[in-house]
């Protein structure tokens, strides 16, 4: 079964949509067709927040409120879904309240940012449980970037508003919407357009590979976190797209007591927690990862399928050995995660072809790890320098090193050098950091850009060396971070 349409929710009554053109941005068609101006568009590429708004989505039998930015998602992403904005919230001259809270507490000054704030604020407003910290604000707004209030009245309008359980009429009607949601699942394709310009999602594997199979030439896209931005910042035609988030499965998880397998669609946000069980590091990585809608909406794919030497999950992949499942018509492949990114701009997948699942290791018990990523500011920025560390000691030598670095060269690599000088080598001996360090120049020559000169990504790859292997072999005072890594007791499978 197929429809010709797309299907959300608006305003309490259900919206079909036909014949809109493949590309058109979320935020497109709020400003230019609803006409729903109060939702701004300021960076065009994820970052400021100032775009954000609210996706409802069934999970289960409630309701999940999820914020993304609208300027770089695409308008069919949103099938199945309740789209709130801005112009949403205020009911019969009665304020939200953390729009209340935020007015009180001059929380806004121009204005220009104020209804992506308030739309973070009111997703997490309806996920909290509890008074939340300073701390957690500060990482739910990471994605709002304000020039002009002040981070510390919107914070404490935050509180304010947040400090006791959702009561609005968005909670009052929530039966009704769910029940609404739950029909708008009609287990159906999605096909709009024509067979030279298309929108499509699929529902299930085999539809997608089928689809593939006759259009080898369309865009796949997931989270759209990247691939929004060749239309915003390229202004790429992209005639056909194909939307991998309708597809039952592809966003699983299995869990083994040796691996932890991911589905490709499974959102950034909701991996998070499996990968960052695994070690402290990659919690705190995955806490820095873009922003909580670039988490919301980006996924464990497609962070490895765009062959971004800067993507951040790559180098910690490659660290812990593992491997990309990838399928063709009838065909499944698997191959190592290292191998998958062949040269810039260039991944081992043919036309047609789309990654399915991510196979990781769990680290053994007597493996350490440690990843550490550079960047110019603390949140929601790109990596300048990241490396991965995995390294086994046994009676005081290093038994097994798996090293990768991303931002070092076109693409995600292992620092095969550096683990060559570390076998057997003496884990408490300083001499055998700084002469593993030194061996970052056989494997990798950086690029100068704006994150940093070759010189400086050298450099600080080879700190990162030292500074993992010192943390590793219990140096005291090296493990300083500027959030304290807390070690946890790992369970030996």
């Amino acid at each position: 079964m197929s429809r010709d349409c797309i299907q959300f929710i608006r305003q309490g009554r259900v919206l079909r949509l036909r014949g809109f053109a493949p590309r058109t941005t979320l935020l497109d068609w709020l400003r230019l067709e609803e006409r729903s101006t109060g939702t701004k568009e300021a960076c065009a590429e994820g970052d400021c927040g100032a775009c954000t708004v609210v996706l409802a989505r069934r999970c289960g039998d409630r309701i999940a409120y999820e914020p993304v930015n609208s300027c770089i998602a695409f308008l069919g992403q949103i099938d199945g879904t309740e789209l709130i904005t801005i112009e949403d919230l205020a009911r019969d001259g009665t304020l939200h309240p953390v729009q209340a809270a935020l007015a009180a507490g001059h929380g806004s000054q121009c204005g220009f940012c104020t209804p992506g704030i308030v739309m973070s604020l009111f997703a997490y407003y309806h996920r909290v449980s509890g008074t939340p910290s300073r701390e957690t604000i500060n990482d739910v707004l990471a994605g709002n970037l304000c020039r002009c209030t002040g981070y510390r009245p919107i914070v404490e309008a935050a509180l304010e508003s947040l400090a006791g359980p959702a009561a609005d009429r968005f909670t009052a009607a929530e039966p009704q919407r769910l029940a609404m949601l739950r029909d708008l699942d009609d287990g159906a394709d999605v096909f709009v357009g024509d067979e030279t310009s298309f929108f499509a999602a699929p529902k299930s594997e085999d539809a997608l590979a089928a689809l593939l199979e006759r259009h080898p030439d369309a865009t796949i896209v997931a989270g759209a976190t990247d691939v929004g931005l060749w239309v915003t910042k390229k202004l790429a035609a992209l005639p056909k797209i194909i939307h991998l988030g309708r597809v039952l499965g592809l966003d699983g998880v299995e869990e083994t007591d040796a691996t932890l397998t991911l589905g490709a669609s499974l959102p950034l946000g909701r991996a998070a927690p499996r990968l960052g069980s695994l070690d402290p590091d990659i919690e705190e990585l995955l806490r820095r990862f873009g922003s909580v809608q670039v988490r919301t909406s980006g996924t464990v794919g497609g962070n490895i399928a765009n062959g971004s030497p800067i993507g951040d999950l790559a180098p910690v992949l490659i660290a812990l050995g593992a491997s990309v499942e990838l399928r063709k018509g009838e065909r499944v492949r698997t191959l190592p995660v290292e191998k998958f990114f062949v040269s810039y701009g260039k991944q081992d997948r043919e036309a047609g072809e789309y990654v399915r699942r991510l196979v990781v290791p769990k680290p053994a018990p007597d493996a350490r790890l440690r990843v550490m990523k550079i960047t110019k500011r603390m949140d929601e920025d790109i990596s300048a320098v990241m490396g991965a560390f995995a390294v086994t000691v046994t009676d005081g030598r290093v038994a097994a090193a798996r090293i990768a670095f991303g931002g070092m060269a076109g693409v995600p690599k292992r620092a095969s050098a550096v683990e060559q000088a570390l076998a057997g080598a003496q884990i408490a001996d300083p001499a055998t950091w700084h002469a593993a360090a030194d061996k970052i120049s056989d494997d990798f020559t950086p690029l100068t850009d704006q994150r940093g000169s070759a010189a400086y990504r050298l450099q600080v790859a080879k700190n990162l060396v030292v500074k993992a292997l010192a943390e590793i072999a219990g140096v005291p005072g090296a493990a300083t971070r500027v959030r304290p890594r807390q070690e946890r007791a790992r369970v030996a499978s």
